[in-house]
């Protein structure tokens, strides 16, 4: 008799089948979900929980090349809020709005309007203790993050060439934006775990540290950035000026060593910055330069053979007809026939002229193209201009005589003070930098030496010549340089604004080794005259004595000064420094 059938019917084989079924496929889906699918459940179980927080990265500090800090990066506390979180505490609102310093009426509409966001800000850039006491009165939704805000000790002293980064903390002006690459940092992350209204649960651990950024050392000494602000400040007030520049160059190594406008602004606090504040003059603005134009075209000059310091020129009568063109001499001239060292210290456009028409404005152009007018400077700055230094096909003689004495082509503060670091260092130039360097620079001979040595010794008489620009003279050293004074173009025309003028003064010293060129641009004076040798040569003055005894320069002019101060003379001043 069989019993199969009794003992396991039907039923009970379809009960232990499901119940087979049942367990392969529960077992299946825990192979499917801890296996199989584990990476992407895991994901989505992170992506509402597991959170990334961007720790801040410290922005690279700056420097002036003695170490003064000129930009640092300070902490702050940025505040933000879930405006979700905040709609459950509308009471604590007002609180919230004293704590800030806020009106509560447009804190009330701004929450409201955007009352189905999860971020918006605050306020950023709260000190830390600020920040603090806003998040110790607990409103649900208000959250604190930390962040770096930059901060320059030197305030306007320095604002246009440091520059200054916005409320994100990238660089938008000046060496911050130049160098923004190599300041910034990379931000660093952390990894915690948040419930669903955000609140952390577990701060898990950092996933990437936060790269600082690089320090940059300046080429700019600090104690003469601040000496020649302060100089220029005070001929802006002085003459009544609309602007102003002036740079102090190393004319051996490159370096720039000061770099000044007026106006200028305060990058910690730019609440009523105005544009016309923020621009860096001595690299943006391109003026004629005049005058001083007249050392680069007297080098030309000496440099083709043809001239020499004691050929004379016939300047009289103090104009030179060029068809319906007059070239005029500014101021009288000491007789009708100067010498090349006359025709500097005169300044005689009429004997520059005519020096002009033998060698060819070829000649003075390929002298000024290879000295840097109207060539970029590779100094990389924003918005860096390179002026215009025209070529013809055919040089004309108008074209040829308004080149000598510097009309017809543009140049900015950092050009021209470049040309004449290479008469001052003795016809070799070397590249300009904004950075500190402690290696010698590659020179290039743009100059004969003896040419260079020449041009020295007559620009130096320019300004202690009995008629020579005797307010430019520095006590106790021998220096050397040149006047200008270029008439502004009027905006709009072709042609020349009247009683608007820029005065100008390019210079270097000490005689005995020549070290540091400096250049004065002074815009628009209206008191006391516009000439360059009234106006900014006393700027030049004033900046290369402060310069020489800042940097413990040997005096080489110790007997002149003793011999003044026993029995002062009263010098001839008939030319009056007029450029």
């Amino acid at each position: 008799m069989k019993l199969e059938g009794a003992l396991y019917p039907w039923r009970f084989r379809v009960v232990l089948g499901l119940l087979a079924v049942m367990v392969s496929a529960i077992g299946w889906r825990i192979i499917d979900l801890q296996v199989v699918d584990r990476d992407f459940l895991k994901g989505q179980g992170d992506a509402r929980s597991v959170r990334h927080i961007p720790i801040p990265a410290h922005r690279g500090l700056i420097t002036d090349r003695n170490g003064e800090p000129l930009a640092v990066s300070t902490p702050v506390t940025t505040l933000w809020a879930n405006a979700k979180e905040m709609q459950v505490a509308k009471d604590r609102w007002p609180a919230l709005a004293m704590a800030l310093g806020q009106d509560p009426k447009a804190l009330t509409e701004r929450l409201e309007a955007q009352a189905n966001k999860e971020f918006i800000y605050l306020v950023r850039g709260l000190t830390p203790e600020q920040g603090q006491a806003v998040l110790d009165l607990k409103v649900p939704g208000v959250y604190g993050i930390e962040e770096f805000r930059r901060f320059y000790p030197a305030g306007e002293v320095t604002a246009h060439m440091v520059g200054f980064t916005d409320i994100d903390d990238r660089g938008r002006e000046g060496v911050e934006l130049a160098y923004d690459e190599w300041l910034a940092g990379v931000p660093g992350k952390r990894q915690v775990i948040k419930d669903r209204r955000g609140r952390l649960i577990k701060d898990v651990q950092v996933t990437k540290n936060a790269k600082a950024g690089k320090p940059l050392a300046l080429s700019i000494d600090l104690r003469l950035q601040y000496l020649a602000n302060r100089e220029l400040r005070n001929a802006i007030v002085e003459n009544g000026a609309k602007a102003g520049s002036l740079v102090i160059m190393d004319v051996k190594s490159g370096e720039i060593l000061a770099m000044v406008n007026q106006p200028t602004y305060n990058p910690n606090n730019r609440r009523n910055l105005q544009p016309a504040m923020m621009r860096n003059r001595a690299m943006i603005d391109v003026f004629e330069p005049g005058s001083t134009m007249k050392a680069i075209s007297m080098s030309a000059a000496l440099e083709t053979g043809r001239w020499k310091p004691s050929d004379t020129v016939e300047v009289y009568p103090g104009t030179l007809q060029l068809g319906k063109y007059t070239i005029r001499d500014v101021s009288k001239t000491e007789g009708p026939v100067l010498d090349l060292t006359g025709i500097l210290i005169n300044s005689s456009n009429v004997g520059m002229s005519k020096i002009a028409f033998d060698i060819g404005g070829e000649t003075i152009f390929r002298l000024a193209q290879k000295i840097g007018l109207g060539q970029d400077t590779g100094l990389g700055f924003p918005g860096e201009r390179v002026g215009n230094l025209p070529n013809y096909r055919e040089w004309r003689k108008a074209e040829t005589a308004t080149l000598s004495y510097g009309y017809g082509i543009s140049v900015t503060a950092i050009q021209l003070v470049h040309a004449f670091s290479a008469l001052a260092n003795n016809g070799r130039i070397a590249p300009l930098t904004l950075i500190k360097s402690d290696k010698a620079p590659q020179t290039t001979q743009v100059i004969p030496e003896n040419v260079a040595k020449t041009m020295q010794g007559m620009l130096q008489q320019v300004i202690e010549a009995p008629r020579g620009v005797f307010r430019a003279q520095v006590p106790a050293y021998h220096v050397a340089g040149k006047s200008g004074t270029a008439r502004k173009t009027s905006v709009g025309t072709k042609g020349y604004a009247e009683n608007s003028y820029r005065s100008l003064f390019a210079g270097f010293g000490p005689m005995s080794d020549p070290r540091y060129a400096i250049v004065v641009v002074i815009d628009e004076p209206s008191k006391a005259g516009y000439f360059g040798g009234l106006v900014s040569a006393p700027v030049f003055s004033k900046v290369m004595s402060g310069t020489l005894r800042l940097m413990n320069i040997t005096p080489d002019n110790l007997p002149t000064t003793q011999q003044a101060n026993a029995a002062p003379a009263t010098p001839v001043r008939a030319n009056g420094g007029r450029g």
